[in-house]
Parts: structure tokens; C-alpha cells; sequence
């Protein structure tokens, strides 16, 4: 018996049953050229055997693979995991599989992945870009290059002629920060996440945008640069805005975890939430349901997000090589909770906009 490490070849079946190794495959796959009774024993062997076919050796043959490869910085949280199930929903439905690389927000694994993806022959990659992707994108245009399509979800870099499917970030910082002045808030801080990242940039850029429209000055002092996107960045940003010498009244954070760490400060210094301080935040994870009192979140759609990108990438592999796909922007959800109700607004569960 053979061991059950090993996995069996075409090769060794054609040698077990004294067949070539074209007659086989033909038998397999039930190519009307092998006769009922071939086809019968090729079959018993291979499943004696626990025979899988090589489905990468069958691609390379092909010309295709069947198989979409995704990038995605982490799978931690809710945000992309929720995106995965979109992705995987859609293009199992249209008879993909997926092959999904983590870049853990290191450009070298990112390029990795890109390399393993394109060697693989994917019908097209979708990614998200890591923390650390910078200004060398060789990669992206290497698979532009082989003509693969690419396609960016929510992180994304400058690269021209590129397709993505993003949130309204500006839209949705703006929607949260335009909330929390129609509650009375007149100082608002801001968490900020890094610059370099559309995501973070469009939020900061949002949020200056609100205050500038409902004529209230930008102070420099009341924006936080996040080191990282974690609970304890949260307590330390609010360290330091609990140390000014002028308190701000409401924090809008760029995510949802440093605003679990502010809400412990406050605590901690009995400041009541929403009564004497506010606190809005993007990404609205699971947890935010769960804190006391519950968070105010502006929903990332992320479902629907990797639903749109697979969506996307069919269009492509119908269209003819000049097809010019759009770039789209989804609409944000912001989602009232009781960390910034006080009361002016009704505390419906979303605000569509």
C-alpha cells in the first residue's frame, strides 16, 4: 500500500494499470475516445488510491485556473473577514475558488504574495495594500504588465490606470463629525491614523471638512497621530487630551479599537459618556455594540465591498482587452449609538447618506 503522505500521480496510476499516461487522464476526465470499461478501471484505482488531480498542473495546461487570489493585510476584526465572505460568496456562486494571502502589513510579504499568486495563474487578483506599502509598486505593474487583472479594495495606492472599489471614507468621517456638532459638541479631537493611507488620509480630511462647514476653527493640538490602530494607542491618545490645557468636548477616532481605550481613560477620570464628553468612531465592529455605553460607528460595508469587487472582475474577464473599468465608491452607513446621543438627535439604529 502506498503511504498516505504521499500523493499519487497520473504516472503511477498509468504504471499500476498498464495504461499511458494520456489514457488515463482521458479516462478521468471522461473523454468519449476511452471505452466504459477503461474508464471504470481507471476510476477504481484512483479511488483505492485516494488519487487528487493536480488541479495547478491542470491550469498551466489550460491557459486558466478558476481561482481568484486576494491580499488582504490581516483577518483580524471584522472588517476583513466580512469582505472575504462577500469575495467568496460571489465568486463561488460564479464558479471560482479563492485563494486568499495575508501581507500581515509587510510590503515584502505583499510582494510575495503577488508572486505566488501570478505563478499560480489566477484569473485576477484582488488586495487591499499593507501598512508599509510605499512608493515602489513594481509589483502592481508587474501584474498589469502580464495583463492579470488587478483590482484595489479599500486600501489602495497611487498607481495610475488602476481599478478599485473603495468607501466614501471623507463622506463618512464627515457624516460622524457633522453628527457630533448637531449634538452641541464645539472641540473635537481626532485619532488619526497614518497619512500615507487613502483610508486614514480621507478620514482626517473629512473630519476637517465638517469642522471648516459648520464654521468651527481646526486646532492642530486636538488631532492625535494613532501610532498604531490598537486599544492601548486609544488610552494613550487620550492621555494626551486629557493633558491639554483646554479639554476638547468629543473624539472622532479614524478606528474603532483605539476608541475602546479612550472610553477606559474617561472612565477611569469619571467623565460621563455622552453627558460630558462624546465619542464617534469608524469601523463598526461587533464590539462596538457591546461597550458601555455602546459606540457610535460608521459601518465600512464590507460585505458588499468584496461582493463588489468580484462583481467587478467578472465584468473584466467578459469585456474586451480595452475595457476601461470604473472605479466605484460606496456609500458609508453611520450607525447613532449612545456614546454621542444626547438626546437632540433620535437614536435610530443607522443614518443612510
Amino acid at each position: 500500500m502506498p503511504s498516505t503522505n504521499k500523493r499519487i500521480s497520473i504516472a503511477e496510476l498509468a504504471a499500476q494499470l498498464g495504461l499511458s499516461t494520456s489514457t488515463v487522464s482521458r479516462g478521468l476526465s471522461d473523454h468519449p475516445s476511452i471505452s466504459e470499461a477503461t474508464k471504470a478501471r481507471v476510476r477504481q484505482l484512483a479511488q483505492e488510491l485516494n488519487y487528487l488531480p493536480n488541479s495547478l498542473a491542470a491550469a498551466l495546461r489550460k491557459g486558466r485556473s478558476n481561482t481568484v487570489g486576494v491580499i488582504v493585510p490581516h483577518i483580524n476584526g471584522y472588517f476583513f473577514p466580512a469582505v472575504m465572505n462577500g469575495i467568496e460568496k460571489i465568486a463561488s456562486r460564479a464558479g471560482f475558488n479563492v485563494m486568499m494571502c495575508q501581507s500581515n502589513e509587510d510590503i515584502r510579504r505583499e510582494r510575495q504574495n503577488v508572486e505566488a499568486l501570478l505563478a499560480s495563474q489566477v484569473e485576477g487578483i484582488l488586495v487591499s495594500v499593507s501598512k508599509g506599502t510605499d512608493q515602489d509598486l513594481s509589483h502592481f505593474r508587474q501584474v498589469q504588465q502580464q495583463g492579470t487583472p488587478l483590482i484595489f479594495f479599500d486600501r489602495m495606492p497611487d498607481l495610475p490606470g488602476s481599478t478599485a472599489v473603495v468607501l466614501d471614507d471623507h463622506l463618512g468621517a464627515y457624516e460622524a463629525v457633522a453628527h457630533l456638532i448637531r449634538q452641541g459638541c464645539r472641540r473635537i479631537a481626532h485619532f488619526a491614523g497614518p497619512q500615507h493611507l487613502n483610508t486614514s488620509r480621507n478620514r482626517l480630511l473629512g473630519y476637517q471638512a465638517a469642522l471648516e462647514a459648520h464654521g468651527l476653527p481646526f486646532d492642530e493640538r486636538l488631532v492625535y497621530s494613532l501610532p498604531r490602530s490598537n486599544q492601548e494607542s486609544g488610552r494613550d491618545g487620550m492621555d494626551y487630551l486629557m493633558g491639554l490645557a483646554e479639554r476638547p468636548d468629543a473624539v472622532f477616532t479614524a478606528y474603532a479599537f483605539p476608541a475602546v481605550g479612550a472610553l477606559e481613560v474617561l472612565e477611569s477620570h469619571r467623565i460621563r459618556v455622552p453627558q460630558d464628553f462624546a465619542i464617534a468612531c469608524f469601523s463598526n465592529e461587533p464590539f462596538t455594540t457591546m461597550t458601555h455605553p455602546r459606540l457610535t460607528a460608521v459601518d465600512q460595508r464590507g460585505e458588499q465591498m468584496g461582493e463588489t469587487a468580484v462583481n467587478l472582475l467578472l465584468q473584466i474577464l467578459k469585456r474586451t482587452p480595452n475595457y476601461s473599468p470604473p472605479r466605484i465608491v460606496l456609500k458609508p452607513q453611520l450607525m447613532l449609538r449612545e456614546s454621542s446621543l444626547f438626546g437632540q438627535e433620535n437614536p435610530v439604529v443607522q443614518r443612510e447618506f
